[in-house]
Parts: C-alpha cells; structure tokens; sequence
C-alpha cells in the first residue's frame, strides 16, 4: 500500500469515526486533496442537455445509492469506471437512507472522494440528493414545516457539494382531482419553488441539475400526458417565479418499485416492465421540452437481461440501490456471526414492520436496512480479506451495468461538457489549531 493509499484510508475513517474536530479536518482534507487531483463535487447538467440535443450518442447514467460499507462500495464504483473510461456515474444518497444509514451529506461526499482518490479515478464527481421528497402525510398536517424541513436538507447538500438534486414532489400528486393539471398542480408548483430556492443558493459556476418527478416509484405508471401537464405547469410556474433554469431530466413511473416485490421464500418477483412507456416519455422530455432524457427508479434488482433496454429507449438515467446491499449483506464471506446479528437485531428492533401475512425471509428482507447505522463500524472493521472479496463482486456487477447501460467511455463526453472548477475551502478551525506537523500530512 502507497503512502498516499494509507493516508486516505486514515483520513476517511476519521471522517466516519473521529470527534467532531477530527471529523471536520479529515473532511476537509479530503476535499482539497480532490480539488487538487482533479477529483472534484460537479454537476451533470450541462452533459444531460446535452444528451437531450443528440450531441452525444443515448446511454444510461447509473445512479448508485451507497447504503452500506459505503467506501468499500465506493472503491468498486470507481474501480470500474476508471478501468472502463466512465464519466456518467453518479453516487447518491436519499432523505430517507441519511437518517437509516448515518450518512450525513458532508460524510458521504468524504467518504465518496475518498474512494474516487483510492482508486486514482480523475474527473467531476457526480454526488446526488436522490428522493428530496415530501412526506405526504406530514405535508397534509404541516405543509410549511415539512416544506422547511426539505428546504434545510438542500441547504446542507448543497454545503456538503451535492450539486445533483432530485426534487420528489410526486407524493403530492391527486389522482382523484378532474383533470391532468389539477391532479399535477402540487406537484408541479412545487418543484419549481424549490428549483427557484436551489438556484438562488447554488454555488457561483455551478448549475445544479435538478431533476423532478412525476408518478410516485411503486404507483400508477406514468404516460406522455402526464409529464406534458407537469411540464408545462412547471414551466409556467418557473416563468412566473423568475425564470429560472429548470430541470435536466424527469423522473417516471414503469413498473418498478424500491426494493423489488418480495415472495414468501425472499426472492423478488419478476417485473412488468412498461418499456414502451418509457421510451416514449424519455422521447418527448427531450423533444417538446428540452431534457436529457425520463428517469427508471426501483432498478437493481431487475433480471441482468433488462438493463440493456434503458439505453435503448434512451432513458437518461437509472437508480440503482438495493441489489448492492444484497450482494453485501448475502455475501458468502460474510461472517456467520455478522449475518445471525444482523438479523437478530431487526427481529428485536423492526418488529412493528413485520406486516401480517410476511414470512420471516420477507419481513427480514424489508427491513435489515434499518440495520445499516447500527452495524456500521461493525461492518466497516470486517477482516481485509473479506472487505476485498465482497469489493470484487461488487465492481464485477459494477462493471457489468456499466457494459449494459453504454456509459463505457462516456469520459470523453463527459470532460468535454463537464468542467467542475476548483474550489478550495478555508482550512476548518479544527485543522488550523493542529500541530503543524499534523497539518502537513494532508498536503
């Protein structure tokens, strides 16, 4: 292991485990080590309008949720797309897996620069808020404190260098109103007062891509209507509020739901997937509207023979999250103790999830996400020989969804539309109080 290896696996676990003081210098360190290697917080905005123009030819950008062994994960994510020429990747993270996975945005964007600098990966870092969403039961009971509660999260995203937000504003939806633009109205209205409130605090030289939604992930499919009602009530909104940059891509509903459909055995039910669907609302995105493309969430667990459709129906984007779990969690080298712990703890503390009628595999299946914080350093601190050999298979699935959604090579396009530039931080108090010995060793 090089010294500048070493140094990086040292200053990312103080950055996960250290004291506040600790964590706050280790995070800043890692930052300016990105800026100064070129591994820097970007955003793809200006690649998926782009893409939108037929300037570069249809792929599918992977969006990755890195729930659990985060830099692990993140060191296969970049393994593979150094070794395959990948620029269309992105890391994210939702509203609800910060809270369950204790990933705090300036933790995660830490830990993914981290990996990204392990791994000698170069190029503009693509790190999402994915899911900004609004509850709807606590919007219906206190819409301006669940509204607030979402504009203080894209404060801190924005802070941390999450320049890729995804409003979700879907919740909203009223399917019982009479027409399509009422049934879309919250929805559409919405999204564009935090795309107003995300441009006024975005960072000089950036433009955030943000991106909306329109049919809630394990709902009612979606169809062209419904994204031309959104859209134009959007657009009318944005106009009104300023006129604003709007969206780069619009997010859909196909088939699909988070986590797959759980059988009694804990395997996952195949899909009905709307292909047709899907190509034509990714069609007219980018053709009346200007886009880059529609958006499939609920993905990873989808047969490996499905993924080549997405760019072929030029979908711009796909989320994929809880497979990489699975691969982890079910991995063979694994601990048998680790796994029976596991387990154990969400039988204890999940058991109000377990729904009548769900077997133990189901209820376990849905729920030992919760178990992500609390196993955290446990998991973090496995033996090397595992942590590798979990690592491998996950840059070997990696590096076939990079195959199959042609982002093999997109760094050339990608650098071409994307130049992140740098942005050094004033060193924290934290740091500038250390030894100066001490604050050497980041340099």
């Amino acid at each position: 292991m090089s010294k500048q290896s070493a140094e990086v696996d040292h200053l990312v676990r103080q950055a996960v485990f250290g004291t506040a003081d600790e964590k706050e210098r280790a995070r800043w360190q890692i930052w300016e080590m990105g800026q100064r290697a070129g591994v820097r917080p970007a955003s793809i905005h200006e690649l998926y309008l782009a893409r939108g123009r037929g300037e570069v030819p249809p792929f599918t950008t992977p969006a990755v949720n890195v729930r659990v062994m985060s830099y692990d994960t993140g060191r296969a994510v970049f393994r593979a797309a150094r070794r395959l020429e990948v620029g269309a990747v992105i890391c994210e993270i939702a509203r609800s897996e910060i809270a369950y996975t204790d990933q705090r945005p300036a933790e995660y964007v830490a830990v993914m620069t981290a990996a990204a600098l392990r791994e000698g990966f170069v190029g503009p870092l693509f790190v999402q808020g994915d899911h900004v969403q609004v509850n709807a039961k606590k919007y219906a009971a206190d819409p301006e404190a669940e509204l607030g509660a979402l504009r203080t999260l894209i404060e801190e995203e924005l802070h941390a260098g999450f320049y890729n937000i995804d409003v979700d504003t879907s919740t909203l939806v009223d399917l019982s109103k009479p027409n399509l633009d009422e049934q879309q109205r919250d929805n559409y209205e919405r999204a564009a007062q935090f795309t107003q409130f995300i441009r006024e605090r975005e960072p000089a030289g950036v433009t955030v891509s943000v991106g909306a939604e329109i049919g809630e992930v394990g709902g009612k499919n979606s169809d062209v209507h419904e994204l031309q009602a959104f859209m134009d009530g959007y657009n009318r909104t944005l106009k009104r509020l300023g006129g604003y940059v709007g969206i780069s891509k619009i997010s859909v509903q196909t088939g699909t739901s988070h986590g797959g459909v759980v059988l009694p055995d804990g395997s996952i039910a195949k899909v009905q997937l709307d292909l047709e669907a899907l190509k034509a609302l990714s069609r007219d995105a980018r053709a009346k509207y200007g886009l880059g493309g529609a958006v499939q969430h609920g993905a990873s667990t989808l047969p490996p023979d499905a993924f080549g459709s997405f760019p072929a129906c030029e979908a711009v984007e796909i989320h994929l999250a809880t497979n990489f779990q699975n691969i982890v969690l079910d991995h063979p080298r694994l601990p048998a103790d680790v796994r029976r712990e596991i387990n154990d703890w969400v039988k204890v503390e999940c058991k109000d999830e377990w729904k009548k009628g769900d077997t133990e595999e189901q209820f376990v299946y849905k729920s030992r996400k919760k178990a992500i914080s609390p196993f955290k350093r446990r998991l973090w601190d496995l033996p090397a020989d595992v942590r590798a050999a979990i690592g491998a298979d996950l840059e070997k699935m990696f590096a076939f969804l990079f195959e199959q959604l042609r982002v093999k090579g997109t760094r050339a396009a990608t650098d071409r539309y994307v130049k992140p530039p740098l942005d050094s931080h004033p060193a924290p108090r934290a740091a500038l109080v250390a030894a100066p010995d001490d604050a050497e060793a980041g340099e």
